[in-house]
């Protein structure tokens, strides 16, 4: 489940590290950079590929995941996260018409 700043998540299955163990995951203002799309394909990270998404998320999260972390973690978080980090590559100012109300007019 989202916390209402919508940059956290709280996980469904926290995840082991060591004696320690983590239960919510942050997107950081990391992800405002665009240096931590530095390697990836924009259309792969807007087209949430998975591949590109786990190297996004190693970048961005706060405790910072490892790549084995989230490759072994619940598919319902992975996609939580994934969905956290959707309004930081697409904003739509409220009221402005999509491209298919646009061309329909």
């Amino acid at each position: 489940m989202n916390t209402p700043n919508n940059n956290t998540v709280t996980l469904a299955t926290p995840i082991m590290r060591g004696d320690s163990t983590i239960s919510q995951v942050t997107i950081t203002d990391d992800i405002k950079q665009a240096g931590s799309l530095r390697g990836l394909r924009l259309v792969n990270v807007l087209n949430m590929d998975v591949d590109s998404i786990t190297t996004l998320l190693t970048r961005v999260t706060s405790p910072k995941l490892k790549l084995a972390e989230i490759n072994a973690m619940d598919t319902r978080d992975f996609m939580r996260l994934a969905e956290a980090i959707t309004p930081f590559l697409v904003h739509v100012e409220p009221g402005e018409p999509n491209a298919e109300v646009t061309e329909e007019a």
